[in-house]
């Protein structure tokens, strides 16, 4: 540990103590993070979750809500001046507006805060009037939060790794051939380099496009204003026989170690060690649908982001930062619209089965877990049809591509989560027995009542579970 790492951590202790003391003694502050990977549904789940607190009219589930106890909830700036704000009233138009749309996705960190107004419940109701409790909502792209793995990791495992991880893939095989080909024995020269480097982003966004999960360095993906600085220009290649410095092997193991002390260390201090509270949002249905091999990534890519909750005594790089212990993780299978209702069970067993490894490590340690499936902007209704002879459980919903609206049965979940999770273990190359299909939805035309906010598939129980105890 180097000198500006105890100095963080120092820092980050005093901080911690301090904000402790203030919650404690004035008003507390619950800060929820929220992540997922590409198209899981961050900015809609952020943004139906906040419409739906401060509109609660659709979360009978969220008891200080049921209760009353709430008796109001309102934006107030939030207390990080340096972080953007998520665009909330942008997003909520552009998802209920008279031509719906998905707004954009999560490309950075962002923030919100929203304050409610409680009122105590139990034996001091009668004792104490309402107090403010404040909820810090911070999103993320889960590329970033992958990437805290890697700082387990000196250049020469994780080249190995991603280099034998993608070995069969075909959407590696020009990259793959490049890095074959690569003399990382001589010196370095910047355009092979960068062309290396450009060549593995290309691979990322076509391995995110075929559904796969695990796509390190995250920021390949979403470099930002980082694109094209050295700290974003390496790849992984082969172990040469002799590496002399100055050499292009010798170069990528620097810039390599360079991104993992100047771009995730940052983000893990700045950002994620603040969380006390964590949804984790999985497209289980996409991963479904994309295959075996994409169903198994998602698995170990789960783990891999659970490690860096650092819950309880096994704190995942406790040494360099000291920050507040998560206390509750939820995973939530999201698009559950796009089932119907009697298929929920079954996509919730999936996704409990899929993160066994990585909620084990949090129940193990000490954090409070859950998993379930919903849809933070419902955009389905539920038909039941006859087709063939056979009674069809379906949901209909406007076609994102078309715009025509359309029923459509994407096949029966099994009821036994291992017929999907053994044969992607065992690397199956698809599915035997069963095609599963995932449509596109637009969101649909709502008309809210006052008091209303968006429709919704379990958001109330989630907030429930995430943030209910605080209220």
């Amino acid at each position: 540990m180097g000198l500006g790492d105890i100095a963080d951590s120092i820092t980050r202790q005093i901080e911690v103590v301090g904000d402790a003391a203030h919650e404690t003694l004035f008003e507390p502050v619950i800060r929820l993070g929220v992540t997922g990977l590409s198209r899981a549904g961050k900015t809609v789940f952020i943004t139906s979750l906040v419409a739906n607190l401060m509109d609660r009219g659709r979360m009978p589930q969220l008891i200080a809500a049921a209760d009353g106890r709430i008796q109001t909830a309102f934006l107030q700036p939030q207390p990080d001046d340096t972080v953007a704000r998520f665009d909330y009233e942008t997003y909520l138009a552009a998802m209920t507006g008279a031509t719906p749309r998905w707004p954009d996705g999560t490309r950075a960190v962002s923030e919100l805060r929203l304050s409610f107004r409680v009122q105590p419940g139990g034996l001091l109701a009668g004792l104490r009037g309402p107090r403010t409790v404040h909820l810090d909502i911070v999103d993320y792209p889960g590329e970033w939060l992958l990437d805290l793995a890697l700082l387990d990791l000196s250049y020469d495992e994780w080249a190995a790794q991603a280099l034998s991880r993608i070995a069969h893939r075909p959407q590696a095989a020009e990259f793959l051939s490049a890095a074959d080909h690569a003399q990382g024995d001589v010196k370095l020269d910047e355009p092979t380099a960068k062309a290396l480097s450009d060549s593995f982003a290309t691979y990322l966004k076509s391995a995110r496009e075929a559904g796969f999960s695990d796509c390190t360095p995250g920021r390949f993906l979403l470099p930002g204003d980082m694109a094209g600085s050295p700290v974003l220009t390496f790849a992984p290649i082969p172990k040469p026989a002799k590496t002399p410095r100055g050499s292009l092997w010798r170069e990528m193991d620097r810039r390599f170690e360079a991104y993992k002390s100047r771009v995730v260390k940052p983000f893990f201090r700045d950002h994620f060690s603040r969380i006390d509270r964590q949804v984790v949002l999985v497209d289980v249905l996409g991963a479904i649908n994309a295959g075996p091999a994409a169903l198994d990534d998602l698995r170990r890519a789960m783990a891999e982001i659970l490690r860096a909750f650092r819950p309880g005594r096994n704190a995942f790089l406790s040494q360099l930062f000291m920050g507040r212990r998560v206390e509750r993780i939820l995973f939530a299978a999201t698009k559950a619209d796009h089932l119907h209702h009697t298929q929920h069970p079954q996509l919730t067993a999936i996704a409990e089965a899929l993160l066994r490894d990585a909620k084990d490590r949090a129940d193990f340690a000490g954090a409070s877990t859950a998993a379930m499936s919903i849809a933070a902007l419902r955009t389905t209704t539920e038909e039941t049809l006859d087709h063939k002879g056979r009674t069809l459980d379906c949901v209909r919903g406007t076609l994102l591509d078309s715009g025509k609206s359309a029923a459509f049965y994407p096949g029966a979940l099994p009821e036994d989560p291992g017929r999907l999770l053994s044969p992607a273990r065992e690397g199956a190359e698809k599915w035997l027995d069963a095609d599963y299909q995932v449509m596109r939805f637009a969101p649909a035309q709502v008309s809210l009542k006052p008091g209303e906010g968006p429709p919704h598939i379990r958001l109330d129980k989630a907030a429930e579970f995430l943030i209910g105890d605080r209220l």
